[in-house]
């Protein structure tokens, strides 16, 4: 097919997209570790939620396991994903004298520093998050059971019983809706007054950010693509802002081979934007094969500017240097 004879269809790129600051900072983690001790580097749980950058490390001789305990009695290093990990996790790699390296996002560590604050003065936590994520497992493993309650929704907030109204306090999961969590927020002022909140909310930069450029461009689109895994929050999250933008046609999609052609029929805007853990490699690999299909213009809508870096892990730093 000549470009005359391609439907002519107009990208809408949304900036800021793809990799933070924290996703950054964990995958250079194990590259510096690859690269300082050699293969292998064992990582518990993936480093972060994206199947592409996960393969690509496995060839470079990074070893994924779910629990500590799938790892052999080693000297290699091992490194704990962005998530977090719940502080019997690093006792353990303590107890069996494991080489590890935290690799966890300094911005779910602040949530991490916040609990154990609201717990030392005697506050009941409520966390806002979703059931079996991996940040949300880490961050309520911080404290003895019971410490944290979870709470998904505002039907949560309406049945909790807390033990002291007046002695309460919420942290919640970084990459959650803006909007829903503000809801959940909401209710719960509403119910318990006295509750004690975030100095800085807890929702990160990133997840904001590119949540108010697919808001921003979702309403001028036929369709819409979010490029990142089906278990990433933050790319899961960026579809529902799209669908409720107002944009007929929202997917998430892991890369050009899983796009459904069929749902891109007859459009002529297209908003794309991609999760943190995204790589922008798989953003381009998509414009390319709408390329192959469309007489593709390509314009950047950028909202907010991010320049924000996050160091190295101390046990890498030095020898990064």
């Amino acid at each position: 097919m000549t470009t005359a004879e391609k439907p002519p269809l107009t990208i809408l790129l949304c900036a800021p997209r793809g990799f933070c600051a924290g996703v950054v900072r964990a995958i250079d983690a194990v590259e510096q570790a690859l690269k300082l001790f050699g293969a292998p580097v064992y990582v518990r749980h993936e480093i972060v939620h994206n199947k592409y950058v996960v393969e690509s490390l496995r060839r470079k001789g990074a070893v994924f396991v779910r629990e500590l305990d799938e790892v052999p009695e080693t000297e290699a290093p091992v490194i704990f994903s962005a998530h977090g990990v719940a502080k019997a996790i690093p006792q353990e790699a303590e107890r069996r004298r494991f080489n590890y390296v935290d690799a966890t996002c300094p911005l779910v560590t602040k949530v991490h520093r916040e609990a154990e604050v609201h717990y030392k003065r005697g506050r009941e936590i409520v966390l806002i998050g979703h059931a079996g994520h991996p940040e949300v497992l880490g961050t309520m493993g911080q404290l003895p059971d019971g410490a944290i309650t979870l709470v998904e929704t505002v039907e949560d907030v309406e049945r909790l019983i807390p033990r002291d109204p007046q002695a309460l306090a919420f942290v919640t999961q970084t990459t959650l809706s803006v909007d829903d969590t503000a809801g959940i927020v909401a209710a719960l002022k509403a119910r318990f007054p006295d509750i004690v909140g975030p100095h800085k909310e807890d929702i990160c930069y990133a997840t904001t950010n590119r949540q108010e450029a697919v808001k921003s461009v979702a309403p001028r689109c036929d369709a819409f693509l979010v490029v990142g895994s089906g278990n990433s929050s933050n790319s899961q999250r960026l579809r529902e802002v799209a669908e409720r933008a107002g944009c007929r046609v929202a997917r998430l999609v892991a890369g050009a081979s899983a796009i459904d052609w069929s749902a891109f029929e007859n459009i002529s805007t297209l908003g794309i934007s991609a999760g943190a853990s995204a790589p922008e490699i798989l953003v381009e690999e998509i414009i390319d094969a709408f390329a192959e299909r469309f007489a593709v213009t390509v314009e950047t809508v950028s909202t907010a500017q991010e320049n924000t870096f996050f160091p190295l892990p101390r046990a890498l730093r030095g020898a990064a240097a």
